[in-house]
């Protein structure tokens, strides 16, 4: 057995002392009876909390939320019913590189080894078949034991660390208070791995003589430096070079948006024509940890001139037809801050973006999108943070000017509608003193708007706006026929599912003008409560990038 600090620890108290050395706190997670000795361990340990859920695949979605602000997180479920649930947001998290610790309570080891049918199961014996189902969307599985409860939890940990992914911990019922036995494992945790010296020197000689023999550069950041906790190296490097950068949907807000460098949202031919020309005439293009992806490419209009592109990733870096491997992208920065000049460029002239209607006078009327959005990016304050669902509401705020601080959140690659709403949730519980604002459409909120009622049951006061165009909206942009049923939704009375939900004293406010819109958001941000807005707009009132994919679609 192991002995920490005097006292004997079992299976589970071992895992959550090593996830409170991380640094977490909270732990999502709606309960189950195999999971019932890790969620009994959680709430007798006086330094974490219990947050519960809704619904499993909210928990995921909350974790999802908590670890992109506080890089990591961890939920619970139960064998079979609840890992499956959860299972789409635990995808989520590993497509968008979100280390997110997922354990999972099994049926206790005897029932295991006599293959007995029970609850939760199939049917049919085996007991690891949902195991191997998590597989393709963690970094690394296990179940844990006493005997090997060490050396497995410090290997998941550092492969969570190391890749920014989930992983998956199978804990027997059994298994979870036994004590654990000490089998001499060194418990270390381990980041990213150390780069090859002279790959890394060629690397970094190749770069800096690209850069040298080039005469327009620009950068384009990436969401992985915020995954893998380097958006400060790259600061100083933009800082010291005064090298220019635009930013792609993904990647909003990774740097700030308020930097004289900073050129706007590319977005391949789609948006914002002067910066599109400004990036793709430039000989020399460093992407930094940006994915090239269908969202961030513009559909994939995207267009770089032919051999510009540098490609820099977590542990390689690609130039032209040349691939260095075993180089880790800190220790590259750190080369290409010591050895680049200062100044090395400066963008003269200013960029003209397709930028949002400035009219500060709400106008008479029916609420349209320029008005709709413009007014959003207005009650944007400092270090808020701002969540938008997947579809217009993302692609509408995208474009729009973001105050230094303000941490803006979406889900471009995984696309899960509905993952807004518990994201939010699990980003306020992360930071409840900072600011909250959630934009989600009607058709995502349905799938899981229940989830508002834990803001006010753990004390938490976000801005929420449900944009109602009657339908989904993002699927009639993109298909053949707009009108189709599968597009149509059944109207709630929105303005009253807070009440319903026990958030008694919350602010609502069901708008459809201009002027009614201006006037509930201040009310809103006066209110010192919950505030739960509901807008209204007509049916096809979208973004002007929702409303370009519209065009294309029809060209199809």
């Amino acid at each position: 057995m192991l002995i920490l600090g005097g006292f004997t620890m079992t299976v589970i108290e071992y895992v959550l002392l090593r996830l409170k050395e991380l640094g977490i706190t909270d732990i999502f997670g709606v309960p189950g009876d195999y999971a019932f000795p890790i969620e009994d361990a959680i709430c007798a340990d006086p330094q974490l909390r219990w947050i519960g859920n809704c619904n499993e695949l909210n928990a995921a979605y909350a974790a999802d939320g908590y670890a992109r602000i506080h890089g990591m997180a961890a939920l619970t479920t139960t064998f079979g019913v609840g890992e499956l649930s959860a299972l789409n947001g635990i995808a989520g998290s590993y497509a968008e590189y979100l280390p997110v610790f997922h354990l999972v309570g099994m049926p206790d080891s005897s029932t295991q080894r006599a293959g007995r049918l029970v609850h939760h199961t199939l049917g049919e014996a085996g007991f690891n078949i949902f195991r191997q189902i998590s597989v393709p969307v963690v970094c690394a599985d296990t179940i844990l034991t006493p005997e090997n409860c060490i050396r497995e939890t410090s290997r998941i940990i550092s492969t969570a660390l190391r890749e920014r992914r989930p992983v998956y911990v199978g804990i027997p019922s059994d298994y979870a208070n036994q004590l654990i036995i000490d089998d001499g494992t060194t418990v270390t945790y381990g980041g990213l791995l150390s780069s090859d010296p002279a790959m890394l020197k060629k690397a970094t000689e190749s770069i800096i003589a690209r850069i040298n023999q080039s005469q327009q550069i620009c950068l384009l950041p990436g969401m992985l430096l915020h995954r893998f906790s380097l958006t400060d190296r790259v600061l100083k490097l933009v800082e010291r070079t005064g090298l220019p950068f635009a930013s792609m949907i993904m990647d909003k807000g990774i740097l700030n948006e308020t930097l004289p460098e900073y050129l706007g949202i590319y977005c391949g031919s789609l948006m914002n024509e002067h910066v599109r020309e400004y990036v793709e005439s430039c000989d020399c293009v460093i992407r930094v940890g940006a994915l090239w992806s269908e969202s961030n490419t513009g559909n994939f209009t995207a267009q770089l001139k032919e051999g510009a592109e540098i490609n820099i990733m977590p542990n390689y870096v690609c130039i032209g037809e040349t691939l260095y491997s075993s180089v880790q992208i800190g220790d590259l920065l750190d080369e290409l801050i010591k050895m680049l000049p200062v100044r090395l460029q400066s963008r003269t002239g200013n960029i003209v973006f397709d930028n949002l209607f400035m009219n500060m006078t709400p106008p008479q009327g029916a609420i349209t999108a320029e008005y709709l959005y413009h007014r959003w990016q207005r009650m944007l304050k400092p270090y808020d943070i701002l969540i938008t669902e997947t579809g217009n509401s993302a692609m509408g705020m995208a474009f729009m000017d973001i105050p230094e601080g303000v941490t803006f959140l979406h889900q471009p690659l995984w696309g899960a509608i509905g993952w807004a709403t518990p994201a939010a949730f699990g980003a306020a519980v992360a930071s409840p003193s900072r600011r909250l604002i959630l934009i989600t459409g009607e058709g995502s909120h349905q799938l899981t708007a229940q989830e508002i009622s834990q803001f006010f049951r753990y004390g938490l006061h976000p801005i929420i706006f449900v944009l109602n165009n009657d339908g989904y909206l993002i699927e009639r942009q993109l298909c053949q026929d707009p009108e189709a049923h599968y597009n149509d939704l059944s109207h709630w009375n929105y303005t009253l599912l807070p009440q319903a939900l026990g958030c008694s004293d919350w602010f609502t406010a069901r708008v459809s003008t201009c002027q009614d819109l201006h006037i509930s958001i201040l009310q809103a941000e006066k209110c010192g409560t919950g505030a739960y807005i509901e807008v209204i707009t007509g049916r096809y009132t979208g973004s002007q990038l929702g409303n370009k994919l519209m065009k294309n679609a029809k060209r199809k």
